[in-house]
């Protein structure tokens, strides 16, 4: 009898294999052309996906215009789950240089990812895991490992079916169990790139195939766009945008909206032809020019329609729950609104780094920032400066004059340490407030030994091995201590222990206890923590087990706000609730400035000594 190949998103034809993997192979090397895999349990057509393409160019913006629609999509009651698919062959982001890539984002599960899941988590105010992140080096790894282990069971292993199969497992999977474990309503796919890339070509087929796999009204596709606007010719142009779109139809993808990037908003003439080449109604076209504030762009699609176009295309009407809508739109509309709202405090700050040059190379940093200056009410302007340039103090003081806070952000390498020694010497001097981030919290404690205690020769051994006083180091029984991360690298979520009465206490709202990211491999050497301690240098957050540092501080009556984290707190930074260590800066910037502040309520819940702390 001939054979008859089975429906795809037939339930019987699921995985047969431990894994829940291999579909039908392991039947015979020739049973079935299909491979449609999925999770035991795993019902097709449940969760739905939302899927952004970029044409044109890179960087335009697909994670800010995903995170904002699956935002409206959470807001209505529904559970979302984003996934960043990037074309690179690394495993993850954590070895990508920052001038290359922007920043590296650490999720609390340890996972290194592009600085888009930053994104994610903060518009979407949750917290993601590694299964939120996936490589082209990710699928092939795996694809190449099952290979050497006999997985395929004799099949020549190809692009199509076996990569994609993996790419098709790995989205089913986060949708099976999404951030908590149960199964997602609807899945946000990004896919890295612009269409017609070589890199990313296997994700866009994979995607093809998981909307047919899944069934009508189970995929909207979402093309990011760009359009030109030469200012020789004084009018927009459409024309690069429809060729965009034409490679991703020709890839077999049929846009069901379009988004256009672009200076100024898109003009109805431009639209029609969009609407017109792309196939895609006009009402399904969003004009993603560019606005004040990012966080303004929810309200805008909503305003737009968009997120009811993706309830009709995705026949989720009958999931939302319209109470739910009202009050996290009211919450939202609340703080938008602050952000255009006449700023009554002013703040210069200065952000003292090697990659001062690349804005990305520190996003959360400054996100962090634009939450405290939206919550505090204050204007706070950025002094982007390279430590490269600072080779002495007359230098480094004429860099920082007039600045109200001082910023010292991590990095790896010796390039600008010494500068960044200086600024935490110029702000501890001088009492300006300081915050320093992991790198920052050892150039602290380098500089404190330097110069109050006198350790000529203090340093770290990851810049001289040999160094006279090696106050910062990898200790030799790091890798023992609870199997921190890999080889001695420290990332993710980790446990703080917080000293009572201390100011990192009184900043996390009286805790003893609080978690924050980390990303690093040195340490504060154990064998001069007494040395610094009486000398005034206060470790106030401890590792809970192990003679870890984690935060210092000096007294107040040494300095009105200085202090630090081996972590990075700008990562668990959120636009309604900014980080403790940031907000506490930047309030002890505006209380320099005008003492009647620390009087008011604001200023009682964040400026140190003020009154009794009162919880936010």
């Amino acid at each position: 009898m001939p054979h008859s190949d089975p429906d795809p998103r037939s339930d019987a034809h699921e995985t047969p294999d431990s894994c829940g993997f291999l579909s039908q192979f392991g039947k015979s090397e020739d049973s079935t052309e299909w491979h449609s895999p999925a999770p035991v349990g795993y019902q097709r057509g449940r969760t739905k996906f939302v899927v952004v393409i970029g044409t044109v160019m890179s960087g335009l913006g697909k994670g800010i215009f995903a995170s904002s629609l699956a935002k409206l999509i959470k807001d209505k009651g529904l559970s979302v789950a984003p996934i960043k698919m990037e074309g690179y062959l690394n495993i993850d982001s954590g070895t990508l240089n920052p001038y290359r890539h922007g920043e590296v984002f650490v999720l609390a599960d340890g996972c290194e990812t592009d600085m888009d899941l930053g994104t994610y988590e903060r518009i979407l105010n949750q917290e993601l895991t590694r299964k939120n992140f996936v490589t082209a080096g990710q699928i092939y790894t795996e694809v190449l490992e099952r290979e050497r282990r006999g997985g395929y069971l004799g099949r020549d292993v190809q692009m199509i079916p076996h990569v994609t199969g993996i790419v098709k497992m790995r989205l089913r999977e986060l949708a099976m169990t999404g951030n908590n474990g149960k199964q997602t309503d609807v899945v946000f796919v990004e896919v890295g790139g612009t269409a017609g890339d070589y890199e990313n070509g296997f994700y866009i087929e994979a995607l093809r195939e998981l909307a047919f796999e899944e069934g009508p009204e189970s995929t909207c596709f979402v093309a990011l766009t760009y359009i030109l606007e030469p200012s020789i010719l004084g009018e927009q142009k459409s024309k690069a945008a429809q060729l965009g779109i034409k490679r991703l139809m020709e890839a077999g993808v049929q846009p069901h909206i379009v988004a256009c990037r672009a200076k100024n908003p898109v003009t109805d003439k431009v639209m029609e032809k969009i609407a017109m080449f792309s196939n895609v109604p006009l009402k399904r076209i969003f004009s993603m020019h560019d606005r004040e504030s990012v966080y303004a762009i929810p309200e805008e699609m909503r305003a737009a329609g968009l997120d009811r176009e993706i309830l009709t295309l995705l026949d989720l009407h009958d999931r939302t729950s319209p109470a739910k809508e009202d009050i996290a739109r009211a919450t939202w509309l609340d703080f938008s609104r602050k952000i255009y709202a006449t700023k009554k405090h002013r703040v210069e700050l200065a952000l003292t780094g090697k990659y001062a040059a690349l804005r990305d190379a520190y996003a959360s940093i400054d996100k962090a920032i634009e939450h405290c200056s939206i919550a505090l009410n204050c204007e706070i302007r950025t002094r982007w400066i390279d430590t490269s340039d600072l080779t002495d103090d007359s230098l480094t003081a004429k860099a920082l004059d007039g600045v109200s806070a001082v910023i010292v952000p991590g990095g790896f390498g010796q390039r600008g340490v010494e500068g960044k020694i200086r600024c935490v010497k110029w702000a501890r001097t001088n009492k300006v407030p300081f915050l320093g981030i992991c790198l920052g919290f050892q150039m602290a404690v380098i500089e404190y030994g330097r110069n109050v205690l006198g350790l000529a020769g203090a340093n770290s051994t990851e810049f001289e091995p040999n160094c006279a006083h090696p106050l910062i180091a990898e200790l030799p029984n790091q890798k023992k201590l609870e199997g921190i991360m890999g080889a001695t690298m420290r990332l993710g979520g980790q446990e703080v222990a917080l000293e009572s009465g201390s100011l990192s206490s009184f900043l996390y709202g009286g805790k003893t206890e609080m978690r924050e990211r980390f990303r690093h491999r040195f340490e504060v050497e154990p064998a001069y923590v007494a040395q610094l301690q009486a000398a005034g240098l206060r470790f106030s957050g401890r590792h809970p087990k192990y003679p870890i540092m984690q935060m210092l501080e000096l007294p107040q009556s040494l300095h009105p706000y200085f202090t630090g984290g081996q972590f990075h707190p700008e990562l668990t930074s959120r636009p309604l609730a900014p980080n403790p260590m940031f907000m506490g800066l930047i309030a002890a910037a505006i209380a320099s400035r005008e003492p009647e502040f620390a009087a008011t309520d604001v200023g009682r819940r964040w400026v140190r000594g003020a009154s009794k702390p009162v919880r936010a």
